[in-house]
């Protein structure tokens, strides 16, 4: 299955877009993509047929959201926690992830014609290296788009993603690259993995669970949170649009929140500055080292 499709809303629902922009749409959402295991329970197939459903029902999410006009989504994608799932669960989700990085560069002229930026955020040194070359190579090709922005969120957890950036503080900080008046909430921020981002605006959950599941626990603190019942390959465009809906009547409390604390967003030193700067720096030279690593192991 493309990540690319035509749109898939109706008159009805094309009426509902029209409607909703009216009114202030979110800029950045968010989903936990849960209940794929679930949905192959109930419909008696393989657990890796409920996740392939599960990508599926991702683009043509992706494909609403454009509709909508929200220009960055980010979803989990797979947990840390998922490598403890049984092996042949894990193997199979590794093999699906090859497929769908496969896919993307497959598809490189509509992610450059649709200027799509393409953003894994999680602990690449945990995978595969043959999907870390993939992710890289994909990252690498989109890294200039900015029409579009998704975010995976792969081989992720929010508790590890704000320990990375602890310890990238704490090098820096020993090195004498940062000085202890440099240190603070903005910094830290801009020290996560989804630097360079606005904070979700819309946070969706499928399926019943209401729990955030160590997924952007940092950057949801003032993000609208929406819980939907329907498990996510049987989610819809009515269930998006109901959820942009219930954003639109709290935005006026969220705006007044979010406006009190940007009054107060500490401005950045130069080395605070530098250590950002050094930090996308390295991210780009790993993603270049893996290409290259992954190609001297395949030629020996």
């Amino acid at each position: 299955m493309s990540w690319f499709r035509d749109s898939s809303l109706t008159w009805a629902q094309l009426f509902c877009v029209r409607l909703l922009k009216c009114g202030v749409i979110p800029q950045h959402a968010a989903f936990i993509m849960d209940g794929n295991r679930r949905y192959a329970k109930q419909n008696n197939v393989k657990k890796i047929d409920g996740h392939s459903k599960g990508f599926d029902k991702l683009s043509e999410t992706l494909q609403w959201c454009l509709d909508l006009g929200i220009s960055e989504v980010t979803v989990y994608a797979f947990s840390i926690e998922n490598f403890k799932r049984s092996k042949e669960e894990v193997e199979d989700l590794l093999e699906l992830a090859r497929q769908k990085f496969q896919r993307l560069l497959e598809e490189k002229e509509k992610l450059m014609e649709n200027g799509v930026r393409i953003r894994v955020i999680g602990n690449m040194s945990l995978l595969p290296l043959d999907l870390a070359r993939l992710i890289a190579e994909v990252e690498l090709l989109t890294k200039d788009n900015s029409k579009a922005i998704l975010n995976v969120a792969f081989a992720y957890t929010a508790r590890d993603e704000m320990t990375e950036a602890f310890k990238k503080i704490v090098e820096a900080h020993q090195s004498s690259d940062l000085d202890t008046s440099d240190i603070n909430v903005h910094l830290l921020s801009q020290s996560l993995y989804t630097r360079g981002s606005p904070y979700p605006d819309l946070y969706i959950r499928t399926s019943g669970e209401k729990r955030l599941s160590d997924f952007l626990l940092y950057q949801s603190a003032y993000s609208y949170l929406h819980f939907s019942d329907v498990l996510w390959p049987d989610f819809t465009a009515w269930h998006l649009l109901a959820a942009v809906f219930h954003y639109q009547r709290t935005y006026p409390q969220l705006a007044r929140t979010r406006a009190s604390l940007s009054t107060v967003k500490p401005r950045l030193s130069e080395k605070a500055v530098k250590f950002l700067q050094t930090l996308d720096e390295n991210h780009w030279k790993t993603a270049a080292c893996i290409m290259t690593n992954y190609s001297k192991e395949v030629h020996v």
